[in-house]
């Protein structure tokens, strides 16, 4: 039986390593989430491409062992790619409401920020950058792969489905004419930025053949 090599998702969310941990077994990984006592990365980039290496050569230089990492956000063509490689903190200048959660008070705020501009000017992408990064102590350490996705659609005018996270309530998918919060899981990572970052990220492994 062959021993796999290890490989980090900079993660600790377990869904998104099931998601990966059989695609990867094909390349001789077997993919482990974020120790939970691993630090807190610093995301500095300025593009999902910079955050993304930071996340992954941060986790590979530290456990010695390849890692994956993907920075994802939204962006608005009205309001310039806002929120962009923000997302995630978007709000963080805005008061809270009693028992709202950080998703719903980015959600909030978007649509604040939109109000008052017209559907056909309400034009977004979700972007995702991926990078799988080996640590420099590796003999013959093969080259990073930097791989990226995007999913057009736009922004609603009010939130709209409980699947998903983040800003999928208020993304509307042009393909179904249902948010990303109305999807179930498989049809959004058949579409989504990520679901199209990690088939490419799939491909440049399947170009290099078997690292094992």
């Amino acid at each position: 039986m062959t021993l796999l090599e290890t490989l980090i998702l900079a993660t600790r969310n377990q869904g998104k390593v099931r998601e990966l941990r059989e695609p990867l077994a094909r390349f001789g990984f077997d993919v482990k989430s974020l120790p939970d006592d691993f630090p807190e990365i610093p995301e500095t980039g300025t593009t999902f491409e910079e955050n993304a290496l930071i996340k992954a050569r941060a986790v590979a230089e530290a456990l010695g062992v390849p890692a994956v990492a993907d920075d994802s956000g939204i962006e608005v063509d009205a309001l310039g790619g806002a929120p962009g490689v923000y997302s995630a903190r978007y709000s963080l200048d805005w008061p809270e409401r009693e028992g709202e959660s950080t998703d719903d008070r980015n959600n909030r705020k978007l649509l604040a920020e939109l109000e008052g501009v017209s559907a056909e000017k309400r034009t977004a992408r979700f972007r995702c950058c991926m990078a799988l990064v080996y640590p420099s102590s590796w003999e013959n350490r093969p080259e990073d792969i930097v791989v990226s996705g995007a999913w057009e659609g736009s922004i609603a005018d009010a939130p709209s489905g409980s699947n998903g996270f983040g800003y999928d309530p208020l993304f509307l998918d042009p393909a179904s004419g249902r948010t990303g919060a109305e999807l179930s899981r498989e049809e959004k990572m058949a579409r989504s930025h990520r679901g199209k970052a990690l088939a490419r990220l799939l491909e440049e492994l399947e170009k290099r053949g078997n690292l094992r």
